[in-house]
């Protein structure tokens, strides 16, 4: 009997040992870093992503956001009008808001009202304007990678997108990868 308790002992210790290695494993590979996968073209949902974002790079948070399919149109440059699109292309460019400062509210949008209440309260109160958190995310060093095929699919090209200091053009293979080197993932 008593052998029985010795070799379960030792068992259950290998057992430990072995998850110990797993562990420290896992906690070497992750950083300090934010990776987000923003999915979303709703105003609210872009100044969430960007308050989140700018709070963790200035607690030296490396920041990396993936912008991916509706969530592209806030990386739309108004200024930029791109030739060369097909049929479809010019269909998702029209329905689709061309820039950060046009983008709708998820809820309580008024036919438009909506963003126009927030940003009104956003001044009064002194919160940054997207336009403002954009800047502020340059300066800090905050990376975004534009998904490729998420731009191929709705049809936008390089020439429509926003000057940004860290951009990058990339898939979801680069999003995973960095997601599974960081301490924190968000979905938006």
């Amino acid at each position: 009997m008593e052998k029985n308790n010795e070799a379960t002992i030792l068992q259950l210790q290998l057992q430990m040992e072995a998850l110990q290695k797993k562990v420290q494993r896992l906690e070497n590979n992750r950083q300090d870093q934010l990776s987000m996968a923003i999915v979303s073209g709703d105003m609210d949902k872009i100044l969430a992503a960007m308050i989140i974002s700018l709070a963790a790079a200035a607690m030296d948070t490396q920041v990396k956001l993936f912008f991916s399919f509706w969530a592209l149109a806030a990386l739309r440059d108004p200024k930029k009008n791109p030739k060369g699109k097909d049929f479809i292309s010019k269909m998702f460019g029209m329905m689709l808001p061309k820039s950060r400062n046009n983008l709708k509210l998820s809820n309580m949008n008024m036919a438009g009202m909506g963003p126009v209440m927030i940003k009104s309260l956003m001044k009064k109160k002194n919160v940054m304007s997207l336009d403002e958190m954009f800047r502020q995310a340059a300066e800090l060093g905050i990376e975004i990678t534009v998904c490729e095929m998420s731009m191929d699919l709705m049809g936008f090209k390089k020439e429509e997108i926003i000057d940004y200091p860290h951009l990058r053009y990339a898939g979801a293979t680069t999003f995973v990868a960095d997601a599974g080197e960081s301490a924190m993932q968000l979905f938006i």
